[in-house]
């Protein structure tokens, strides 16, 4: 990205001791540009989110509510995206410079990977108890609950960890992995993109370059995606409740069939594919003006 090369270029002139407001200015240009590039994908792109979680639930795509009230669980969604991606960008930012440092490697896809994990896990203690307030919205299991309701009744009867917290380990399950396909993926072919095309990164180009690597990435993980729905979405009589992603994997290739491991794949795709470009080319764009901005100033 264009603004982050002109801080790195800039920092690399600079003594060390004018070296730490550079890094504690991009930390604020990725708090902020991931706060909007989060919150833009969620609430432009969320009939598709739901119909993807439908296919994906327990009850089936027709009882789980089929298109109606495609837009329930938008409220949690809307309020969560922006302080999840904040969250998430700071810490993979941050995470590139520490392995960086610690390695002396530049752009090495090991540093994404340990980066965009450690990013993954932190943003988790957000995106979860979100993701069951927004999921049991959509599939109607929390009936006329707004979405804080939602979370207060999981907490009350439940506790924190089997209630707020249920399916965190199945969602770092599936965001690691995620993570580590696509955030190397994207910086790569970020990195090609001039030397193949012959023109220079823009916000359109970065916005290709995070399609490409989100809808290979999601793809690839929609079997621990079919998992992490089927324990937040589980009823307290449902064996889904207690069971290892293992024995629920295999109890949904006996229903289903292959078919049912890769359920919502096609919705799943698609929402990650325009994610990914909303996403990363609003990511760049709003770093870019951020980055424009403090130049003048």
């Amino acid at each position: 990205m264009a603004a982050e090369l002109s801080l790195d270029s800039a920092a690399g002139s600079m003594e060390i001791g004018v070296q730490e407001p550079v890094n504690k200015l991009k930390f604020l240009h990725a708090l902020v540009a991931g706060g909007v590039a989060g919150m833009v994908v969620d609430i432009a792109l969320f009939p598709i989110d739901t119909v993807k979680t439908r296919l994906q639930s327990e009850l089936g795509f027709w009882r789980a509510g089929g298109f109606r009230g495609i837009y329930k669980g938008l409220a949690p969604a809307a309020a969560g995206s922006a302080p999840t991606a904040a969250l998430f960008f700071c810490t993979y930012e941050c995470g590139k410079q520490f392995f960086s440092s610690v390695t002396h490697t530049k752009d090495s896809p090991y540093v994404h990977m340990a980066a965009a994990s450690a990013a993954e896990v932190l943003a988790c203690l957000i995106r979860v108890p979100v993701e069951i307030a927004k999921q049991r919205s959509q599939t109607l299991l929390g009936n006329k609950l707004s979405g804080l309701q939602i979370l207060l009744r999981a907490y009350r009867t439940e506790g924190l960890q089997r209630g707020l917290y249920r399916g965190f380990g199945s969602t770092i399950m599936r965001e690691i992995p995620f993570s580590l396909i696509q955030f190397p993926l994207w910086e790569y072919f970020k990195l090609q993109w001039t030397p193949l095309t012959g023109y220079e990164s823009t916000p359109i180009s970065v916005a290709l370059c995070g399609a490409i690597a989100g809808g290979i990435s999601a793809g690839l993980t929609t079997p621990l995606d079919v998992v992490k729905t089927r324990i937040m979405l589980a009823g307290r009589e449902s064996l889904n409740r207690r069971s290892s992603a293992r024995s629920i994997l295999h109890g949904i290739y006996l229903e289903r069939g292959f078919g049912g491991l890769f359920a919502g794949f096609v919705p799943r795709v698609l929402w990650i594919t325009l994610g990914g470009a909303f996403f990363f080319g609003f990511y760049d764009l709003t770093t870019r003006i951020l980055g424009a901005a403090n130049t003048d100033h």
